[in-house]
């Protein structure tokens, strides 16, 4: 009897084990995929979208004062600005849908950087296009 009850707790122990085991490879898993490199694009697309706040309100007031010029940024980071709040609450949440949405966001970005570089000399419109691009970088990373 005691050979019978040595095998079977034997057989627990290893059972624990490899359980343990299997849980925490999954675990690793799980924030290798979800982990910091979403952290990181939730963090992104937040400062794109707080830059592009402030761009769009700085276009705003140019446009306000009859510069007409201003109006393809003051778009194109409008549009943005939606993409990258939608964009930091999928990452925030760890959505299945963040490599779709980071698409669109990607080619937001590039739009919007393009844009704000012609208006470099506002300093609205460069911290926006900077911000783009660290986005830019992160949803590629998203995607890879």
């Amino acid at each position: 009897m005691n050979r019978r009850n040595a095998l079977a707790g034997t057989a627990v122990a290893i059972a624990a084990t490899l359980a343990t085991s299997a849980w925490a490879q999954s675990q690793h898993e799980h924030h290798h995929m979800h982990g910091a490199p979403l952290d990181n694009l939730a963090a992104a697309a937040a400062d794109c979208s707080a830059k592009g706040q402030a761009c769009l309100a700085h276009c705003l007031v140019l446009l306000g004062n009859g510069d007409k010029v201003m109006a393809e940024c003051a778009q194109s980071v409008s549009q943005t600005i939606a993409l990258c709040n939608a964009l930091q609450s999928l990452a925030a949440q760890k959505s299945p849908l963040v490599a779709a949405l980071a698409k669109v966001t990607l080619e937001a970005c590039q739009s919007c950087e393009k844009e704000c570089r012609k208006h470099e000399q506002h300093a609205q419109c460069k911290a926006c296009a900077e911000s783009c691009v660290a986005c830019i970088k992160e949803c590629k990373a998203a995607l890879a």
